[in-house]
């Protein structure tokens, strides 16, 4: 874990947050300013900056997070769908530097992901 990672500290329990899932190897919170009726996200608890850091050795333990988004998703009320979102770097306007799913829906469509030039 790194020490000043907002997410490795919320791991910690250092920081609250509004739990939706917790297990050895992950945690599921929700977002505190979410852009949906439903945001929450869901990170592995081992510190990991970015999806562009990801390798091999981190397949079991995303495989497992990516198992658990649909059950997570419809307990939360997602039933009839959910946009998974996960920024990377700079130019993906990552803005916490520990990787994690963003999970959001509600009950209209989300609309287009991205606006077209």
């Amino acid at each position: 874990m790194s020490d000043d990672c907002i997410f490795c500290r919320i791991v910690r329990g250092e920081i609250p947050c509004k739990k939706v899932y917790e297990d050895d190897d992950l945690l599921a919170f929700h977002d505190i300013n979410p852009i949906a009726p439903v945001h929450f996200m869901v990170i592995p608890k081992q510190h990991v900056a970015s999806l562009s850091d990801v390798d091999a050795s981190h397949a079991p333990v995303l495989g497992r997070l990516f198992a658990k988004l649909g059950e997570l998703a419809r307990g939360q009320g997602l039933t009839d769908g959910f946009r998974t979102i996960v920024n990377t770097g700079r130019v993906g306007q990552q803005e916490v530097y520990h990787l994690h799913v963003h999970v959001v829906g509600g009950p209209d469509p989300l609309g287009p992901m991205l606006k077209r030039k």
